[in-house]
């Protein structure tokens, strides 16, 4: 049979409006196909899609929306992490109960990503994204009015989601609105945007807070939805809604992974306050994630179209990418929680002082963005996600002679070597994601990527959670248990305390802060060296990833 799949290369645009046609790719193929009739029935590949359409100005405001609003969402993800201190304190939330207001969106965004591509269907893609715009902009009006952790975790969570929802339509914006040829530039566009992104929402977060409030890091989206708004209704086509798809759906998959993931999430994060199984709420969260994963499973067998397809998994490519995919969100998001934490309970820097550190990384990711096409194209993967492999590992090696005196400044060169790590590893395993897969499969990886980037990350804010309790106290008694009352040092030293502060009792209270420094700094240590650990555990796991062709254009992926 010979392939005549590709219509635009045959002169018929998308729409069936005719193109401009290449007469001798025309008559090559007609050549071909005459030859493939007279031998008989033979596999023929279909020539390569001949576009000289230039994208329009309509074109590339559409390729702006979608920029901006994926921007919006990934900005949101961070955003609160310099300004976290400063929430807590004012909405009454403890250091482990504020990484809910992390965790909350990001575990959101993993639910809707898969759906995203059935939405677009389901409603058309310009409805879709001004639903979702809409929503956005008002749940980040709930997060920045909301007076307790309650009302900013659900408003966190309808962020997720609306803001989940942004993401992955931005690729497919460039894909299907910008020809061929300009898609690279669209596709740098939403690099830029995807790395920026995470890495910009600390330090704007953090000047918003010291120079006007928290709040206005929510309110923020409020101007930015309405551009963004203005952008759909003037660059985006009305699409008639596809209500029978509702049939379609794997509704057991998708309440499934809700249950599975929710449940899973609540329990890692409440389990150590809780005491674990001894508390009755936790038992049955156990239980609810199994049936919801159980769920999930059963929808991989019964339905049509699964909302993930677990089957890529058993790929070794894929099922290596994934397991390093959710090392990486570890990482990112596990770094750009950590660091200001320590700077600000620490080192008592303010958020943006804090942010300013955070975005550090980014400056090696900007400056690399415009060679990573050739590198793609020369470097061997195995090389590249080695050397970034390495170089994360390397630079929280460094994280780990933190003392309590440490500063921002001990932190430049680690995060110079994680931005540049980071870079190497995830733009690399982006294109053996989707190339693993066959082609009419590439949407479904790039989802499952992203669900383990996003998992990634929300395992890692639980478990920061868990070791940071545990940790903090084990040192804290360990510190308290090697200080005698009857040591002549420790009474020696009390007693200059005593003096030099204006009673016992004063000097008391500064021992046991002394006490709590230092325990802390420890605790954010044992961190570091947990993120060593994990990082080297995947490294072994690039044996499975199979070389990328040589000097072939990287595909878009997120």
């Amino acid at each position: 049979m010979v392939d005549i799949h590709d219509r635009e290369s045959c002169g018929v645009g998308r729409r069936g409006i005719p193109a401009a046609i290449d007469t001798r790719a025309l008559s090559e193929w007609a050549s071909r196909a005459s030859g493939a009739l007279a031998k008989g029935p033979a596999p023929v590949t279909g020539i390569e899609a001949v576009q000289t359409r230039r994208a329009n100005t309509s074109d590339w405001l559409a390729v702006a929306a979608g920029t901006l609003g994926a921007m919006m969402a990934m900005l949101d993800v961070s955003i609160v992490n310099s300004a976290l201190p400063t929430i807590q304190g004012e909405i009454g939330a403890s250091g482990t109960e504020g990484t809910w207001i992390a965790t909350s969106f990001i575990v959101a965004e993993i639910v809707i990503i898969p759906l995203a591509g059935w939405l677009q269907r389901l409603l058309g893609l310009r409805n879709f994204l001004i639903i979702s715009t809409i929503g956005f902009i008002a749940f980040s009006m709930v997060c920045g009015m909301a007076p307790n952790l309650t009302v900013m975790i659900l408003g966190r969570i309808g962020q997720g989601i609306t803001g989940g929802a942004l993401i992955p339509t931005a690729m497919t914006i460039i894909a299907t609105r910008l020809p061929r040829h300009q898609q690279p530039v669209g596709n740098s566009l939403f690099g830029a945007t995807a790395i920026l992104g995470p890495l910009m929402g600390p330090i704007l977060g953090g000047w918003l807070t010291e120079n006007m409030s928290w709040h206005y890091a929510f309110f923020l989206n409020l101007p930015v939805g309405i551009a963004l708004l203005i952008l759909l209704f003037a660059a985006m086509p009305y699409e008639r809604p596809r209500f029978d798809l509702i049939g379609e759906a794997d509704w057991l998959g998708v309440f499934g992974m809700i249950l599975g993931l929710g449940g899973l999430t609540v329990v890692l994060e409440e389990g150590e306050r809780e005491q674990w199984f001894e508390s009755a709420a936790i038992v049955w969260l156990t239980v609810t994630a199994v049936a919801g994963f159980a769920m999930l499973l059963a929808g991989q067998i019964f339905a049509r179209r699964p909302v993930i397809r677990l089957r890529l998994l058993l790929d070794r490519q894929f099922g290596a990418v994934f397991i390093m995919a959710m090392m990486i969100g570890m990482v990112i998001y596990g770094t750009s929680y950590v660091i200001p934490q320590f700077l600000s309970l620490i080192a008592h820097y303010n958020a943006l002082q804090s942010g300013q550190i955070v975005l550090l990384s980014g400056i090696p990711m900007v400056l690399m963005m415009p060679f990573m096409p050739w590198a793609i194209r020369n470097v061997p993967i195995h090389v590249s996600v080695l050397f970034g492999l390495l170089l994360l590992t390397m630079s929280a090696y460094l994280e780990t002679t933190l003392t309590a005196a440490s500063t921002g400044s001990d932190f430049v060169d680690s995060q110079l070597m994680r931005g540049v790590g980071t870079i190497c590893v995830m733009m690399f395993l982006n294109q053996a994601a989707i190339r693993s897969v066959p082609t009419s499969l590439a949407s479904d990886a790039a989802g499952l990527y992203n669900a383990a980037r996003n998992l990634g990350g929300s395992f890692a804010l639980a478990g920061i959670a868990v070791v940071q309790d545990q940790r903090l106290w084990l040192h804290s008694r360990r510190m308290e248990e090697s200080l005698s009352a009857n040591s002549l040092n420790v009474q020696t030293y009390l007693a200059a305390q005593a003096r030099g502060l204006g009673g016992h009792d004063a000097a008391l209270r500064v021992m046991e802060q002394t006490i709590q420094t230092q325990a802390l700094t420890m605790t954010f240590i044992d961190l570091f060296w947990m993120l060593i650990i994990g990082v080297a555990c995947t490294a072994p796991l690039v044996i499975f990833l199979r070389p990328l062709p040589q000097h072939a254009a990287p595909v878009a992926a997120h």
